[in-house]
């Protein structure tokens, strides 16, 4: 027999090279099945004393499993190599316990001549104003300053104009191959200069795409050097960390888990057309794009490797940037059943991993004048637990972490923003949904920590049992002025808005008015959805106060009408938004991070309001 390795880690974290040599447990259970039929499930079997007796090497594996458990509740894989082969080596999750790119580039600005810019690509942002339907003497152009531009560039941006039947509109570019001071000329449409603003009314701003354009060219074309440029007047503050954000996030890539990684070579960018302010404008934009970042690292990792624990980590790490305006609190099983949160509870008991109610706290340097939540729902696996996931997108579940990941990045970006006058309360009631004989059966009544008792008429409308528990927390034990939670909850809101817009629900005309400003300056969409009480019919239960789930038709306001249940109204306001549909996009690469920076620009406006 060959030698055994042990691979330590808090679940099995099955890479390609790992997989190849996890053969212990296969062929110990094929053994197994061979002399008894095959009868047993694999937890028996791991407590079987024939089992034990008659494979010594699984003396070994219990033993360790038994040890993990008691100690911290993970597993310890086993890796059979055989003799003629190399033992496994330890996984390497330095990469997997990234929060962060490996690198960005570094963006300045400068009031430097597009035309004598020497580097490998240059962009220009132009208009559709900018651009002439008629020929004659200023040729394509409508705008004097691009016509001299272009004879800088020897003519190259009317060639690539009439060409490519380029038109200005938003969204749209073309790049060449030159042999001058360039080694690649584009241009970038930025749409109407009438409705250009820096913060539009609905969706990202025309300079966010252009940044977002830029860095895609950029690795398109191995550019590692970058300027762009819009002609006219300066670009404003707002416009230039808009800019930022785009250019930050348009080459961002999930290549992490992947042997050969191909990260974005763009290392300088530079702003040729901005103002004398840049800087403070560039670095909002940098905190900004970074807290999405962090978002879309959490929801993209695989469950085997983002755990309740790994979101814990994923806190300390913001708490440690900014220590003097962050404090993180993680709360455990016993504290939590202390605190009667039944709901939270009853949904993590079917899990190995170990729930965490995760509290983070902003406090500004100054006076704190309003005290406000954000909960955010933080289940890192869905099963859907005994009503399993069929419908085919149970290999997703590992983003119904979404809001966790959603609320977390809003706190990234709050170490750079800093808002004054704000108290600003972070917390997730992280935990899996899994299937095990000791857990959430259809049927079993939990009572949440106000009080209320649910009747659980469906394991797989967990992530409001977990929300109940958290908004009880944020009120009680936080003191929150007002409140909101962001959630993967419902296929109804996908079905109702699509990937691209996410559902708000809240009895709160100023709580709508002021996500939906906050909505616009982070370029995200969202839509306020009806909350219908006469639906709350179908969740009314004759044996508990409420059931967990009503009817098929709705179940995107029933679920907000469930929540409402957890939340005093009366004095606190609140607001409930589904993300199941934008936080995750396949045509994009995947996750999104929607969700972050609506609701750090959210928060941050609360100290004034």
């Amino acid at each position: 027999m060959g030698s055994l390795a042990k691979v330590s880690t808090t679940r099995p974290v099955l890479h390609a090279p790992l997989l190849n040599r996890l053969r212990l447990c296969s062929w110990v259970f094929l053994s197994y099945r061979e002399s008894h039929n095959g009868n047993h499930h694999p937890k028996a079997l791991l407590r079987s004393p024939s089992f034990l007796a008659a494979t010594p090497a699984a003396s070994s594996l219990i033993r360790s499993c038994s040890r993990a458990s008691r100690h911290n509740r993970g597993l310890t894989v086993f890796a059979m190599a055989a003799s003629d082969e190399p033992a496994a080596k330890k996984v390497d999750l330095s990469k997997e316990l990234a929060l962060f790119p490996e690198s960005s580039p570094q963006i300045s600005a400068s009031s430097g001549d597009p035309g004598s810019w020497k580097g490998d690509l240059l962009a220009i942002g132009i208009f559709e104003d900018c651009l002439s339907d008629k020929s004659g003497e200023g040729g394509v152009f409508g705008n004097a300053e691009l016509a001299d531009l272009d004879g800088s560039l020897d003519g190259i941006l009317t060639e690539l104009i009439e060409k490519a039947e380029f038109k200005g509109k938003q969204g749209s570019s073309t790049f060449t191959r030159l042999k001058g001071n360039a080694h690649y000329v584009g241009v970038v449409g930025l749409g109407k200069k009438s409705a250009a603003a820096s913060v539009p009314d609905w969706g990202v701003s025309c300079y966010q795409g252009f940044g977002s354009a830029v860095a895609a060219a950029a690795k398109q074309h191995k550019s590692s050097s970058a300027a762009v440029a819009v002609v006219g007047a300066p670009l404003s503050e707002v416009a230039v960390e808009k800019f930022t954000v785009g250019a930050l996030l348009g080459g961002y890539e999930a290549h992490r888990f992947k042997s050969k990684p191909a990260p974005s070579p763009l290392k300088s960018l530079d702003i040729l057309s901005a103002g004398s302010d840049a800087a403070s404008a560039i670095a909002r934009g940098q905190g900004a794009a970074k807290g999405v970042l962090l978002s879309r690292y959490l929801v993209e990792t695989p469950a085997n490797i983002c755990t309740p624990t790994y979101l814990a980590k994923a806190a300390a790490v913001i708490a440690e940037s900014a220590p003097d305006v962050f404090q993180l609190e993680v709360i455990e099983e016993d504290a939590c059943k202390e605190m009667g949160m039944g709901c939270f509870l009853g949904v993590t008991a079917c899990s190995e991993e170990p729930a965490k109610l995760i509290h983070l706290t902003y406090t500004p340097k100054g006076e704190v004048k309003k005290v406000v939540g954000l909960v955010g729902k933080g289940v890192t696996f869905d099963s859907g637990g005994y009503n399993l996931k069929v419908g085919g997108m149970i290999d997703m579940m590992k983003f119904d972490m979404g809001g966790a990941a959603a609320v977390l990045g809003a706190a990234q970006a709050l170490t750079s923003l800093q808002p004054p006058g704000v108290q600003v309360h972070i917390l997730t009631a992280a935990c899996e949904n899994m299937i095990d004989g000791k857990g959430m059966r259809p049927g079993d009544i939990l009572q949440a920590a106000n009080g209320k008792t649910v009747e659980v008429n469906n394991t797989d409308a967990e992530g409001r049992l977990t929300l109940a528990d958290a908004l009880w927390f944020a009120q009680e034990k936080c003191g929150v002025e007002a409140v909101v939670d962001v959630a993967t909850l419902t296929g109804a809101c996908m079905v109702a808005l699509g990937n691209q817009v996410a559902g708000v629900f809240t009895p709160s005309e100023a709580m709508a008015a002021s996500l939906k400003d906050a909505s616009k300056n982070a370029g995200e969409k969202i839509w306020r959805m009806p909350m219908e009480d006469s639906y709350w019919e179908q969740m009314k239960s004759p044996i508990a106060d409420m059931k967990n789930t009503g009817g098929r038709m709705g179940g995107a306001i029933t679920a907000a009408l469930f929540l409402r249940e957890f939340v005093n109204i009366d004095k606190v306001e609140w607001a409930h938004v589904d993300i199941a549909g934008p936080a995750w996009d396949e045509k994009a690469g995947g996750a999104t991070g929607f969700g972050a920076l609506t609701l750090a620009e959210w928060a941050a406006a609360q100290g004034s309001s």
